[in-house]
């Protein structure tokens, strides 16, 4: 009898991490890729890279930013996935990033999602528990 498909290993959706880290201990930027690899095991997503952006002055086009959209233009490569919105910089640098990511038809998934984002999500049904994403950092990033 064959096995379940739940019992197989499968590989899931290839996602990049990405990350903007100026002046962030070791320590934190450790704690900071254990959460993403973390909220993809626990989502069914294959980790495939983490981008890190240290640049404190620089634009939307930074080094890093540029390297995660050409991994995202590979083929099957599903989305980025970000600690926070913060992570994407400044709001005007941000906006244009979310806007270069989803032109290159890619997902955008935060670990920890916005106060905004949140108020707008209907309230969990507590037998459903186990289904919903888990807020993986309660600090601030």
């Amino acid at each position: 009898m064959e096995p379940l498909t739940e019992h197989r290993l499968v590989n899931g959706p290839v996602v990049y991490g990405f990350l903007r880290l100026v002046r962030v201990p070791a320590a934190r930027q450790k704690a900071l890729v254990a959460s993403l690899a973390e909220y993809c095991r626990s989502h069914e997503l294959q980790l495939s890279g983490v981008f890190t952006d240290r640049d404190a002055s620089g634009g939307p086009d930074s080094a890093a930013f540029t390297g995660l959209l050409d991994v995202l233009a590979l083929p099957d490569v599903y989305g980025v996935v970000v600690p926070a919105a913060s992570h994407l910089g400044p709001k005007a640098i941000a906006a244009e990033r979310v806007r270069q990511i989803e032109t290159a038809s890619a997902r955008l998934l935060q670990v920890r999602q916005t106060r905004t984002s949140r108020a707008s999500t209907p309230p969990r049904d507590p037998a459903r528990r186990g289904r919903g994403s888990a807020r993986l950092l309660d600090a601030e990033t």
